[in-house]
Order: C-alpha cells, then structure tokens, then sequence
C-alpha cells in the first residue's frame, strides 16, 4: 500500500535523526540529491524553471490515475536534496492530499533554521510551484 503524505515525512525525519551534525545532514541531502531520477532533457524548458529560486530548478508534472507525479532536477547539489525531498513526500499523491498537506517534516528536521534565506525561498517557491499544479489537476478531474 502507497504511504501517505504524513507517512512519508515521519520516515524522513527518522532519516535525518541518524545523523548528530549539520555536516552530516547536508551530506545525506546531498545524496538524496544525487539518487533523483534523472529528469528528461526535454523537460528542461525555460516554462518549467521554478521562478524564484537562485539556482536553477527545473520541476514538471503529469497526472496520472488521479495521482500527481512530478519530475524535477537542479544545477545545484543541496537544492537537488531539497526537491528530491519534495518529490518523495508528494509525488504519486492526488490533488487534494497535495493541497492539504501540512509539510511539516522541513522544520522537524531543522532545514528551515539551517538554509540560508535565499535557499528557504527558493523551497519555499518549488512547493508553491508543486501545489500549484496539484490544484490544475484538481480543476480536471
């Protein structure tokens, strides 16, 4: 059975508990980053470039059995850790959850005090981005 949304943020916070120092966080964020699925050529199009991130972040989506799934990739290493985070909390997630959901795992493993601002902005703008089109799918469906 697919886990949900809050599920998959518990996991993520057990994840990141392991580790006893920032270096090491940022290292496990790092490898996450590196283990996202390569994201199409394609797909890397100046209209799927989220505004407001100081790297580039590419993110598309499709809908698909009344599930979201998102595809993205970054220039950048830790920004790439941040997105892959995303991606797993609420891609093959419907709409409606998307829109609801609560994302608290990024302040329950201390990302929001420990990403300089600029960085909180741009997750800030990839979430906008991913629950923006959740709700495009929701007016489809």
């Amino acid at each position: 059975m697919a886990k949900n949304i809050n599920q998959i943020q518990d996991s993520l916070i057990e994840e990141f508990g392991l580790f006893e120092d920032w270096t090491e966080k940022y290292e496990y964020l790092i490898d996450l980053g590196k283990k996202l699925s390569p994201m199409a050529e394609a797909l890397k199009t100046e209209d799927n470039v989220i505004k407001g991130c100081q790297s580039k972040v590419w993110l598309s989506a499709k809908f698909e059995e009344g599930k979201v799934i998102f595809e993205a990739d970054s220039e950048a290493v830790i920004v790439k850790g941040l997105i892959s985070m995303l991606i797993r909390v609420l891609s093959n997630q419907t709409p409606q959850d998307i829109l609801q959901a609560d994302l608290y795992f990024i302040d329950e493993i201390g990302m929001s005090q420990h990403l300089a601002q600029t960085r909180s902005n741009g997750l800030l703008a990839m979430v906008k981005q991913m629950k923006n089109y959740a709700l495009a799918f929701s007016l489809k469906d």
